[in-house]
């Protein structure tokens, strides 16, 4: 039986594809989209986030949440302080989360009342790219914006590249460590499928939001 991880990566690998494929993500990849359009990204990132780093701190202990948990992993802080640093202080009240975001951090709410093992499909989809892709992100948006060095980028900052390493292979040996019989392990694998379907979601809507007129 393949373990877990390689399970994740090939089983939700169409639907992460799909993801790649929106006019949002060709947009962000190829440093065309502009600070108002970055922006409105990040605060649409931070409930989900804030949503899911709640409950992973929450069930910490759980035996599922357990072998892949790590606080280093934590990005609601950094997110925000790239807001404030790219947007200003007052971004909460002046950047609205889209509402396929708002929905995304209701159904992690929802899984952790119901059945918290399926946070770590989500944990999967959001620190795993964010350990991989986001990297090469983190360079394409620094010149995109014009940013100094670790200005506005703290999002993707983990360390160097061997800390970056280092903690994607633990995430993964953490994966590996989960005890649960196939429908349990099926069930995380469905779920990350779902996020990134969420995800594409969210990104149609931000790419209608950065293109739509501004109001005077």
């Amino acid at each position: 039986m393949n373990s877990l991880a390689e399970r994740l990566r090939s089983q939700t690998w169409p639907a992460h594809k799909q993801v790649e494929a929106t006019s949002f993500v060709r947009a962000l990849l190829g440093g065309q989209v502009d600070r108002n359009g970055y922006c409105l990204l990040l605060a649409s990132l931070h409930p989900i986030y804030a949503a899911l780093e709640a409950a992973l701190l929450r069930q910490a202990q759980h035996p599922v949440i357990a072998p892949v948990f790590n606080s280093e992993l934590l990005r609601e802080e950094p997110l925000g302080s790239d807001l404030d640093h790219l947007h200003g202080p007052a971004w909460r009240d002046e950047l609205a989360a889209q509402p396929a975001a708002r929905a995304y951090a209701a159904r992690i709410a929802e899984i952790e009342r119901s059945e918290p093992a399926l946070l770590v499909a989500h944990a999967y989809v959001r620190y795993l790219g964010d350990l991989s892709g986001g990297q090469a992100l983190r360079k394409i948006v620094a010149r995109a914006l014009g940013l100094a060095p670790e200005a506005g980028t703290r999002f993707y900052d983990f360390g160097s590249p061997q800390q970056v390493g280092a903690m994607a292979q633990r995430f993964r040996s953490g994966l590996d460590q989960i005890e649960g019989d196939p429908a349990s392990r099926e069930a995380i694998v469905s779920e990350a499928t779902d996020a990134f379907r969420r995800h594409g979601e969210l990104f149609e809507q931000l790419d209608r939001a950065r293109s739509a007129p501004s109001v005077a």
